[in-house]
């Protein structure tokens, strides 16, 4: 190949390892720069096997509208500064902070963990959540699968399930979700908790990009799956001032409601937030945590049924307003999506069904 005068390279070669589009995606693209770039990187992920028993599971609140989820991993790699679910690492005797972001636990037997459970003599059928602890679809299902692989057996049993995420990776499975729309047997909820990306890139890290999520959320209302936007959390002081962009973004892209809650401090959530605010808003730190135990009753957090995904307080019935005010603008309704439960047909096993 000749070469161009004026100029060393002769040719544009295929690279997007730090293209706007690798950018866009999971943070995944950050470790490859700092190799690049000859800086500390930062803690890489790592990820264990667990060989659970049973991949079900249950809760009694009163407060959460569903009594089973799935969750295919422990930890997440999003590393979202607000994730109510950190604590759960100590079991493990592992930290709710950098541990629970980058020493995550795969299950790679879930799917078969599922189909026995879903064959059990006596089983009732009530819808099954996914996303509730940790992100089903962070970037390591990727490689490992494991969400994919659950959702087949529910297709394939026509169990209804709800899915919540921060990941457009749920569109990967897309064939299956509007299969299962089609019988009213799914509902998807994205979570958009802010469009400004460098407020994302330390909340939420390796989240995927918030335009993403919006452009998910118009690609699952087009394959007719029923999508809604949970703008959770609303952090005071940080993303509260975004909730009407927000609102009018998720409804033109196709979202059949929206939802949010705000900001829960669990634990040793709540130092780790507090550190965050340190080291990225030192300027209003104070008042972010002055407006948060207010909305908490004097509190860091408030752990009381029927309290910690509403909030009390004024500033707690102002963002609930001008939720309202956004909803009924956009002309989005209150009303929840309900699922079938009666198509369910038990797992196929060893002997196939008669019936």
């Amino acid at each position: 190949m000749a070469g161009i005068r004026g100029r060393g390279a002769t040719q544009n070669n295929e690279s997007d390892r730090f293209s706007t589009a690798q950018r866009l995606e999971d943070g995944d693209w950050r470790d490859m720069a700092a190799d690049v770039d000859g800086v500390a990187a930062p803690p890489r992920t790592s990820v264990t096997i667990e060989r659970a028993r049973t991949i079900i599971a249950r809760n009694a609140s009163p407060d959460i509208g569903f009594d089973q989820s799935i969750n295919p991993y422990r930890g997440c790699e999003h590393g979202c500064i607000y994730c109510f679910a950190r604590p759960s690492h100590a079991w493990h005797d592992l930290s709710p902070g950098l541990d629970f972001e980058t020493k995550l636990f795969a299950k790679p037997d879930a799917a078969a963990l599922l189909r026995r459970e879903l064959g059990r003599r006596g089983y009732v059928v009530s819808p099954i959540a996914m996303g509730t602890n940790t992100d089903p679809y962070q970037p390591i299902e990727r490689d490992w699968h494991i969400t994919r692989q659950c959702i087949e057996v529910l297709a394939e049993t026509r169990h209804p399930l709800f899915i919540t995420t921060k990941s457009d990776r749920v569109l990967r499975d897309i064939d299956l979700l509007s299969a299962m729309a089609r019988d009213n047997l799914v509902a998807v909820g994205i979570s958009v908790t802010t469009l400004d990306a460098k407020v994302a890139s330390t909340l939420e890290p390796r989240a995927t990009h918030p335009e993403r999520r919006i452009a998910a959320i118009a690609r699952l209302a087009d394959a007719g799956v029923p999508v809604h936007a949970c703008v959770s959390p609303v952090i005071p002081a940080i993303t509260d001032h975004e909730i009407e962009t927000i609102v009018a973004r998720v409804a033109a892209a196709g979202a059949q409601g929206v939802f949010w809650i705000p900001v829960r401090l669990p634990h040793e959530v709540a130092p780790l937030f507090r550190a965050w605010l340190d080291a990225h808003y030192p300027d209003r730190a104070s008042k972010v945590m002055a407006i948060i135990r207010d909305i908490r009753g004097g509190r860091d957090n408030d752990p009381r049924f029927g309290h910690r995904m509403r909030g009390q307080g004024v500033w707690a019935e102002l963002i609930r307003a001008r939720f309202a005010k956004a909803k009924a603008k956009a002309g989005l309704p209150e009303t929840r999506t309900v699922l079938r439960s009666d198509l369910f047909r038990p797992p196929e096993g060893d002997q196939l069904r008669l019936l």
